[in-house]
Order: structure tokens, then C-alpha cells, then sequence
């Protein structure tokens, strides 16, 4: 059994710890400050609740989560009998390179470093440490404790062990791990979802249909047929030579944007960032943000009910 250290209990901390923790693994959660750690206790407890309301936890199993999680604002003492680190701090390049080259001093050179990062280089992350293929990314997605996903991405110079432990540990917290064989910018999910991105942004930029329909054609289209059958394995039900021919044909005709559109632009320059602000491409009053971020939570935990084998109601 692997002993847990996650260092940061943002966004994606509390939530990487929740579902440590909710694997019956030992966890200790680090913040920076008292306050810090209270919010992601609080979030934490807030996300415990939705899981205890839609019957995915037993008021046992609730209890035990938060048994096994400990709180400190010390990195050393996070770590101390950690067999296993997962980096869950804020997306910058130089703090996770110091922070790494901190943990390589404190941590046995068989303590797996992770990192959760969505983009960056693991190879460039590990660079000043001494145990290069002890690092390697997990990039769990969010919101950690319902979506399957985590990317487990090689360095240059990670080695096996940190790749098979890491798939060892998410599979004991019943998530669907995949390998990155080479790191590239990105990595695989995010390379797909902002292909789709980039086109939809051009879709909007050409006039060629409304937000609301190009969001429904995922929605009510693609993101049916997702659940069940990748890009990959959809190509093959449909029939490879269909789908060549098309894309010789449509390939040359799709957005090859290197760079935000200006409708995204204009938005970002005028503050509009979306449900965090109150406006970006919808209007986000308090309603309409409550009603949207519950409707996604609500279909994930079907998903996740279905993975778990509980009865749909």
C-alpha cells in the first residue's frame, strides 16, 4: 500500500485526496496556510455530500475518507513515510522545478514524484533533481474524484518503476490510467479537447451556426457517441475508407488557427472569462451557473455510478 503525500489542496488537491483517501489509502494533505487547508477541507466535505446524496457513499465510508486524510502547512512533514508525492500546486514552471528539486533532497530515492500538471514538461519539472526517473506526471482531470481519466506521461529520463507504480496506485483508486509514451505539449487529452476547441471557435468566427447550436451538435451528437467509442474505434465501426476519404476532403477545409480567435480575444480583454466573471459566451447570473454546474456534476456521477457498478435510479 502506497502512503499518500499531496501537496497543494486547491482546486484539484482536496479532490486528488478525497479519492486517495476514499481508496483506503493513507493521505496526508499539505497547504500553506491554515486557511488554505480549511477551504480544502471545507470543499472537500461539500463534494463528500453530493457523493452521500446520490448514494455513491455509506455515511461509513464518508467517515473513514476523512480519517484517513491528515492536514499540514509543512512540506517536510507531508512527506515524511511517503512512499508516493502527487504535486497538485499552481501551474508554474519555476515553482514545481524548485519544488521538486526540494523533494528530491527530502524524499528515499524509491518515493515516486508525480506531478499533476496538465501541460508542462515533466522532463523540464525534474530537471534540477538528482533522481530524474523517480518523476512523473499524473495529470488527473477535473473534477478528480468522478472523471476516470488520469494521463501518466514519461519524461526522457522516467524510468519503468515510476510508470508501473503510478498505474499500480490509480487502478487501486479505481481510476482508467493511460500512458504517454513521450511527453509533447498538451499531452493527449487536452490535444484533443482543444482541437475541437479551436474548431468550434472558428465555427462561431465564420458565422457559420449560433453558440448554442455548435454546442449542441457536441452535446447531442459527438458527446453521445463518446461514452462508448473513441475517435479511433469509431472510425472503425464507420469504415476506415469512409472516414480516409473524408478526411482527404475535409482536412484542407478545418481551422489551422495558431492562435486564440478574435471572438475569444475580445472577451478575454474585456474581462468576460466566463462563469468565474458573470459573462463570457453566455451570461452566467447565479441561476444559470447553479443549474449548469449541477446538471455536469449530476451526469458524471451517473457515468460513475454505472463505472461502480451501483444501480441507476
Amino acid at each position: 500500500m502506497e502512503r499518500i503525500a499531496v501537496l497543494g489542496c486547491g482546486t484539484m488537491g482536496h479532490s486528488i485526496a478525497l479519492n486517495a483517501a476514499w481508496a483506503g489509502l493513507s493521505v496526508k494533505m499539505q497547504g500553506i496556510s491554515d486557511a488554505d487547508l480549511e477551504q480544502g477541507w471545507t470543499n472537500m466535505l461539500k463534494k463528500l455530500e453530493v457523493m452521500l446524496n446520490n448514494g455513491i457513499l455509506s455515511d461509513s465510508e464518508a467517515a473513514q475518507i476523512q480519517e484517513n486524510i491528515k492536514m499540514t502547512v509543512s512540506v517536510e512533514e507531508a512527506v515524511t513515510d511517503a512512499t508516493f508525492v502527487i504535486e497538485a500546486v499552481p501551474e508554474n514552471i519555476q515553482l514545481k522545478i524548485d519544488l521538486f528539486k526540494r523533494l528530491d533532497a527530502l524524499c528515499a530515492p524509491d518515493v515516486i514524484l508525480a506531478s499533476n500538471t496538465s501541460g508542462l514538461s515533466p522532463t523540464e519539472i525534474a530537471s534540477e533533481t538528482a533522481f530524474p526517473e523517480r518523476t512523473v506526471v499524473t495529470h488527473f482531470w477535473n473534477p478528480a474524484h468522478l472523471i476516470p481519466l488520469v494521463e501518466v506521461v514519461r519524461g526522457e529520463k522516467t524510468g519503468d518503476e515510476a510508470v508501473e507504480r503510478s498505474f499500480q496506485l490509480l487502478k487501486q483508486m479505481k481510476k482508467k490510467p493511460i500512458e504517454v509514451k513521450k511527453e509533447i505539449p498538451g499531452f493527449v487529452g487536452n490535444r484533443l479537447q482543444y482541437a475541437l476547441f479551436r474548431e468550434a471557435q472558428y465555427l462561431l468566427e465564420e458565422g457559420i451556426a449560433s453558440k448554442e447550436d455548435i454546442d449542441d451538435a457536441v452535446t447531442y451528437g459527438i458527446g453521445r457517441r463518446l461514452p462508448v467509442s473513441g475517435p479511433l474505434m469509431t472510425a472503425d465501426m464507420g469504415g476506415l475508407d469512409v472516414f480516409s476519404a473524408i478526411s482527404d476532403y475535409l482536412f484542407q477545409h478545418l481551422s489551422s488557427a495558431e492562435e486564440s480567435l478574435p471572438i475569444l480575444k475580445k472577451l478575454v480583454e474585456e474581462q468576460k472569462l466566463g462563469d468565474k466573471s458573470g459573462e463570457g459566451y453566455y451570461k452566467w447570473d447565479e441561476d444559470f451557473s447553479k443549474q449548469y454546474n449541477q446538471k455536469r456534476e449530476e451526469e458524471l456521477i451517473r457515468f460513475l455510478k454505472k463505472d461502480l457498478g451501483i444501480q441507476l435510479i
